[in-house]
């Protein structure tokens, strides 16, 4: 009896529980647009893949590839840079510009693409004045700058994408010792070998990992590298999926952007190689910042302002300007059902995105097995994936459901109850929660590290269920972490746009659209207001984040 009463136990330990149902059901929601699209690049149903590569094709690669080599050097020029001075000197401004230099992260590359072209421009001011105050009458008297091209597409992702690199490369060199750079100092290293021989070394890793995260938001691009006339692969996909209607053409050029990014991701581990650094102990000395005197003080102020003003000053003074040309703007019956649908769909995506990273984490941690050394990374692969590849892996099998149950209705009830789940915004909601489950994934899973598994323990010894452990214990020491992770999600669900360009139903518009509708037909101010709403929203997570890296 005993015998048979040990089988049933092991077969009930054996047998998968509701929390391992649910964590498979979350990451297989997650991974299904990425298998999606491999299935139908594989298996098209009209195979354009040799005229691709005779053609256009080459094309997007090398122009993509330009656009992330002159991201990546501008990136890490612009945050190691300005990481550095702030760091380890102390110069007029130096305590505001430390936070105010990841406040471009607050905008849109794409409304800092309008900003800048509408300065640049032949009819802005910049031009304009210049035609005015040297009496020039048309371009041919005088040479300007391609306003639409390449190195200007460049030049605005960079003042966009730094902060990533300047986040990292922050945090880096505050948790430095000091020790190091007084040793350096005695054998007479000056500023430049102190950075070359410790400061770039010891903070490689974290340099590498905000290159790669620029390149993935670079490579991602839609709206900026369009309105600067840019063929990258992500405008190639909308072009021959919308223009030529050719879904496993896009589906194909999808997977070259999915194989671009995860050589990226390759090179930047290669890259780190097996590097550890590790400071001496608790008692390591910090580095006590260094003043600078004379002119070179104000130097330092200015390299530091240049980024900050490119990346936020402009396109803020832009938009601004724009906004009070015209205020009537700001009461525009678009604008205010565009700000609803943002809340509520952009809400609700990061409410059920933070929700299943938790019941994911969770439930991984709590069984112990080595399913998670290989999920919860795999689980990753939505983030660097850009809007419009997950947006392609979603809509086209979602579609097909969609169609199953109508014609299953249909065959019921005789009623054709017509597009269910593509026709809402339960499509782009699943697209936001697919793109952003990485940041909250990992944002859950450093807060989850952080509490004590004693804690776990004591409370599940105490009579405690599984979720009534999750519940009493783990959320509310992990409350900051997880109103964190759900205001970066919503901002960044609200910032998106080319899944939502994609995913969205007929005649719903968002901020994100809203923006990119106007702008591209040159209705500059009214697209400011949203522009402005999508830039305080952003701001808030900003100052939030700022104050948790003090």
């Amino acid at each position: 009896m005993s015998d048979r009463f040990t089988q049933l136990a092991r077969r009930r330990r054996m047998l998968p529980d509701l929390w391992t149902i649910g964590a498979a059901c979350i990451a297989i929601v997650v991974l299904a647009p990425i298998l999606s699209i491999a299935w139908i690049a594989v298996n098209p149903t009209e195979n354009i893949w040799p005229h691709l590569m005779a053609t256009v094709l080459p094309r997007y690669l090398v122009t993509t590839l330009m656009l992330m080599g002159g991201v990546a050097i501008l990136t890490a020029a612009m945050g190691t840079g300005a990481a550095w001075l702030v760091s380890q000197y102390r110069f007029p401004g130096r305590n505001w510009l430390s936070h105010a230099l990841l406040f471009p992260m607050a905008i849109p590359a794409y409304v800092g693409a309008y900003a800048l072209v509408d300065v640049l421009d032949y009819a802005g001011p910049l031009q304009s004045g210049l035609r005015a105050a040297f009496g020039w009458t048309s371009a041919r008297d005088y040479w300007f700058p391609e306003t639409r091209s390449l190195p200007m597409a460049i030049l605005v992702l960079s003042f966009s994408l730094y902060p990533y690199v300047y986040l990292l490369a922050r945090s880096a060199y505050r948790e430095q010792s000091g020790r190091a750079y007084e040793v350096a100092r005695a054998l007479g290293c000056g500023p430049w070998g102190m950075f070359l021989r410790i400061g770039w070394p010891l903070a490689r890793p974290a340099i590498a990992a905000g290159v790669a995260l620029a390149l993935m938001e670079t490579v991602a691009d839609y709206g900026t590298v369009l309105h600067f006339g840019v063929q990258t692969l992500t405008t190639g996909v909308f072009s021959t999926w919308l223009n030529g209607g050719n879904a496993g053409g896009a589906a194909q050029i999808s997977g070259v952007i999915l194989v671009l990014i995860l050589l990226l991701v390759g090179l930047e581990r290669a890259g780190r190689g097996g590097a550890r650094f590790h400071r001496l102990g608790r008692s390591a000395q910090p580095h006590e910042p260094t003043e600078i005197v004379g002119r070179k003080r104000w130097y330092a102020t200015v390299l530091c302002l240049i980024p900050f003003a490119g990346g936020f000053l402009l396109p803020l003074g832009v938009m601004l300007v724009h906004s009070a040309a015209a205020p009537e703007s700001w009461l525009a019956p678009g604008l205010i059902e565009a700000l609803v649908n943002t809340l509520v769909v952009g809400g609700l995506a990061a409410l059920a995105t933070v929700g299943a990273a938790i019941f994911l984490v969770y439930a991984l941690r709590m069984k112990g097995s080595r399913a998670a050394q290989w999920l919860l990374p795999m689980t990753l692969v939505g983030y660097a994936a850009p809007g419009a590849v997950l947006a392609l892996g979603l809509l086209l099998p979602l579609a097909a459901l969609d169609h199953r149950l109508a014609d299953g209705v249909l065959a019921l009830t005789g009623w054709d109850p017509g597009l269910m789940i593509t026709g809402t915004a339960f499509a782009l909601g699943l697209a936001y929660l697919v793109r952003f489950f990485g940041i909250a994934q990992g944002a859950v899973d450093a807060a989850f590290g952080r509490v004590s598994p004693s804690l776990s323990m004591a409370a599940r010894s105490l009579g405690r269920s599984a979720s009534g452990t999750l519940r009493s214990v783990y959320l509310p020491l992990m409350r900051g972490s997880v109103l964190t992770a759900l205001l970066v999600v919503f901002v960044d669900c609200v910032k998106e746009l080319p899944a939502t360009l994609l995913l969205r139903p007929f005649n719903y518009n968002t901020l994100s659209t809203r923006v990119f509708e106007l702008a591209s037909l040159e209705r500059l101010s009214e697209a400011a207001p949203a522009a402005l709403l999508v830039m305080a929203v952003g701001l808030l997570a900003v100052v939030v984040v700022a104050r948790r890296q003090d």
